[in-house]
């Protein structure tokens, strides 16, 4: 028995060697191909569209200049992409790292099918690690002459054993995955920021929901977008989802008819009902919002193929680190992730030594939904305190009180930072060695001290007692949490609201090689 079962093993390490060498020589065999027809943002009109016709006065009266209007709130957030897709006439070119197959997600698809309706062109990119068991819905939509659907860097098998099995095989190039955000409307109104789509992300998640940041940008910079935008949609790394899987009609049409049915369903008319009383939603249409008017902005993005070895030139981490290291009085940093590595904590040294004050504020363990990422961050914690960084971590029990289902946890989900109170970056990029050399980042770098004095506002709000424990050691070189929102103020000796479990797996994590993957 013992013989056996050493054989047994024997040729499944064989096998797994076998197929991990087959994924490395044949990577670019074995990697879906594009076969997509390129095709290009649409030619701007002055008054073709309702958007075209609602933005160009503006535009006339701050010539060169772009608007910019922060959206921390869920709600908002949803309302920012159904609106422009209803004001929509001309296209709509959608690009998300997820897209949950939820009320959210139902909803915002069925947004772009009505547009298509109307004659919209949609473009919708994907990528395709978050599209398992969701390519019915996907070829659904596709079959509509007005919406073409690809995902990034695909699987060859779609779902079951062969998926995992392809997971191991392209181990060294399934990692890499498209985690831009960008929802842009005729050409003209950009939403770009953290959000992904789905419940959580728009306050309406049951349990936990994510505090994240979007910025609406319209006006000149929008066109950095779109450019963005085509350079993914036309790359190598990009394949029509009708080049991948087929259903039969009959399929497709129960996909369809679900859909239909969930968005006209009475919890679809109550999150909608929510959506249009939210203040900002009644000021937009009394057209009595007031936006950043900035010329110094960018909306930037990786390329859409970030190749081992490459140099980080056209990298996004390369104008953040140019950002960060010009810091003269401050650097705050948001980031859910936080994973400094070496590099970024003799930055954050090197800047506390020169006068700046550096803030960092990030998940809890408790409040950190992937612990992996926290035992990476563990490694460097006392590090940074050290070397005099100033650390918060946000509470698990923080309220989101917009809820659709009423109050409930939250999860930080926010990435940016703000140098000096006023150039900064809203987007994407975490600060974690998968957003520096595998996923695609992308997001808004700003110079303007009114946009800076808010984001400033946003970390104050973050740090305080009520959302965050802040982190120090003691004279005795451990550990400690303040929690200054109890009277008196609490020093907590342990990862606030954490389990053993959850301690002892951060623990066991921290030993493993795996820092390059969180």
């Amino acid at each position: 028995m013992r013989t056996r079962l050493k054989k047994i093993f024997a040729w499944a390490l064989v096998g797994l060697v076998v197929l991990i060498a087959s994924g490395i020589l044949l990577a670019d065999h074995l990697t879906p191909q594009a076969t997509g027809e390129p095709s290009w943002t649409l030619p701007l009109e002055r008054d073709a569209t309702a958007i075209d016709r609602e933005l160009m006065p503006l535009l006339d009266r701050n010539p060169g200049m772009s608007g910019v209007i922060l959206v921390p709130d869920g709600l908002d957030a949803f309302a920012s992409r159904a609106i422009s897709a209803r004001q929509a006439g001309r296209s709509l070119d959608v690009q998300y790292y997820i897209w949950k197959d939820d009320l959210a997600g139902h909803l915002l698809l069925n947004e772009l099918l009505q547009a298509a309706e109307r004659g919209v062109r949609v473009r919708l990119l994907l990528d395709d690690i978050s599209t398992r068991g969701k390519d019915g819905a996907l070829l659904a939509f596709d079959q509509h002459p007005n919406i073409e659907i690809r995902v990034y860097n695909p699987f060859r098998n779609r779902d079951g054993v062969g998926r995992l099995l392809e997971m191991v095989q392209r181990a060294w190039s399934i990692t890499h995955r498209m985690h831009n955000k960008a929802w842009i409307a005729d050409g003209r109104v950009a939403v770009v920021g953290g959000r992904n789509v789905g419940l959580e992300y728009f306050d309406a998640a049951e349990d936990v929901n994510f505090i994240d940041l979007d910025v609406v940008v319209f006006g000149p910079e929008v066109n950095s977008a779109s450019d963005i935008f085509d350079t993914f949609w036309n790359s190598e790394a990009v394949v029509p989802i009708a080049a991948l899987n087929s259903k039969s009609e009959r399929r497709l049409d129960e996909v369809m008819a679900g859909i239909r049915e969930e968005v006209r369903s009475a919890e679809a008319k109550r999150f909608l009902d929510l959506v249009d009383t939210s203040d900002s939603v009644r000021r937009y249409f009394l057209q009595t919002l007031e936006p950043y008017w900035i010329s110094s902005l960018r909306i930037m993005s990786d390329p859409p193929v970030k190749a081992n070895g490459d140099r980080r030139d056209g990298w996004l981490i390369t104008p953040i680190l140019d950002d960060l290291r010009s810091a003269r009085g401050k650097a705050l940093v948001v980031s859910p992730y936080f994973v400094p590595g070496p590099e970024g904590v003799t930055l954050m040294a090197q800047s506390v030594r020169a006068g700046v004050h550096v803030g960092v504020v990030t998940n809890s363990l408790a409040a950190n939904d992937v612990l992996a990422v926290h035992s990476g961050y563990s490694r460097y914690r006392k590090q940074m305190l050290r070397h005099g960084v100033a650390l918060y971590e946000t509470r698990p029990g923080m309220t989101s009180e917009s809820s659709v289902f009423g109050s409930s946890g939250a999860s930080l989900h926010t990435k940016a930072y703000i140098v000096d109170d006023r150039r900064g970056f809203v987007g994407s990029f975490n600060v974690d060695p998968r957003s520096i050399d595998l996923n695609t980042e992308m997001g808004l770098f700003f110079d303007d001290p009114a946009l800076g004095a808010a984001l400033r506002e946003l970390f104050v709000h973050l740090s305080s007692p009520e959302l965050s424990y802040w982190v120090y050691i003691n004279d005795e070189g451990r550990l400690r949490w303040l929690d200054a929102a109890t009277s008196p103020p609490e020093v907590l000796g342990n990862e606030p609201e954490s389990s053993r479990w959850q301690r002892f797996l951060v623990w066991l994590m921290a030993w493993l090689p795996i820092e390059s993957q969180l």
